[in-house]
């Protein structure tokens, strides 16, 4: 089964489901070949990987196997996504960063490149849980998205878009920006539904993709908003889907897309079974009722003598 696709202000086509390829742990390389090789199989074509996941090279070789396989007929088949990390968040850095990516995909080209956050960072700074004042840098948002259109323009990357910018950024990125983002891809799911965000992507025809769409349950900072809300286990239950479908299609039912990282073959499945299905009106508005909150706060990028001084200001007060 593949996910319809959506058409992007770049006029590129994008499925709806994209497969993340973060890990902690990482696999070994020869293990992550294979998970990526079955997703392949399943029917993924998106992928989203980034420089900070240290997964672009596995994801590469899958790639070029399945196609060397017939397993799909060729690239242009896939649709991939990188990102820019924000040690590498500065126009000179821009196209280093970017060759080095397509250097580790065995790639001309991406099909997504996003901006991963709206800062910068000292290069050499690995250690994100502790970063000093002096590894927090001014961000230049306008020459970085300048360089980061130069790509697009030299068809380095078929379309640009960021991560993680809140309805402020957007509208100052937008002030310069000859090409605009693409996407906005954010942490988004039942438990954080981005009201604010949604509908001004919407308005200035920026497609909203969700990171994080079961709040990372199991994960080191997720939370349990959505595998264990009880408004979601009454409505699975209800139709006979896993709650992980409905929280799926909750978000499809918005209009945005969405990236699901599951390296079990059961799980990798039923998260691309969930069109043929809708939610009705009632359990739209049960799913409004849920408790709002962020899952990841983003707080060690603060520095109260650092270019974000707050929390509220990493987000512009969208909380």
């Amino acid at each position: 089964m593949k996910a319809p696709e959506i058409l992007l202000n770049s006029g590129e086509k994008m499925p709806m489901v994209g497969f993340g390829c973060a890990a902690h742990p990482i696999p070994p390389l020869e293990e992550l070949v294979a998970i990526f090789l079955d997703a392949i199989k399943i029917g993924y074509r998106h992928f989203d990987t980034a420089a900070s996941y240290g997964t672009e090279e596995a994801l590469g070789i899958a790639v070029s196997q399945a196609i060397e396989d017939g397993i799909v007929k060729g690239r242009d088949e896939f649709f991939i996504t990188s990102k820019l990390w924000i040690t590498d968040a500065d126009p000179n850095l821009v196209f280093p960063a970017l060759k080095k990516t397509l250097g580790n995909l065995g790639l001309e080209y991406l099909n997504l490149y996003l901006v991963h956050w709206p800062l910068r960072v000292k290069q050499g700074a690995v250690d994100l849980l502790n970063l000093s004042k002096e590894d927090h840098l001014p961000f230049d948002m306008h020459g970085t998205w300048k360089a980061m259109e130069d790509a697009n323009k030299l068809g380095l990357a078929k379309s640009i878009g960021v991560s993680n910018f809140s309805c402020e950024k957007l509208s100052k990125l937008l002030r310069d920006a000859t090409i605009p983002p693409a996407v906005n891809q954010v942490e988004m799911n039942v438990g954080w539904q981005q009201r604010k965000l949604v509908p001004f992507c919407k308005e200035k025809n920026i497609h909203v993709t969700a990171w994080s769409p079961l709040s990372a349950y199991g994960s080191f900072w997720g939370t349990n908003a959505v595998m264990e809300s009880p408004v979601l286990k009454d409505i699975a239950a209800s139709k006979s889907k896993t709650i992980a479908q409905v929280a799926l299609r909750w978000i499809y039912e918005q209009g945005s897309s969405f990236i699901v990282k599951s390296f079990n073959k059961e799980r990798m499945t039923k998260n691309l079974q969930i069109f043929c299905w809708e939610l009705t009106e009632e359990e739209m508005d049960q799913i409004q009722q849920i408790p709002q909150g962020r899952g990841f706060s983003g707080n060690f990028f603060i520095h109260p003598e650092g270019p974000i001084k707050s929390i509220e200001e990493l987000w512009d007060g969208d909380l």
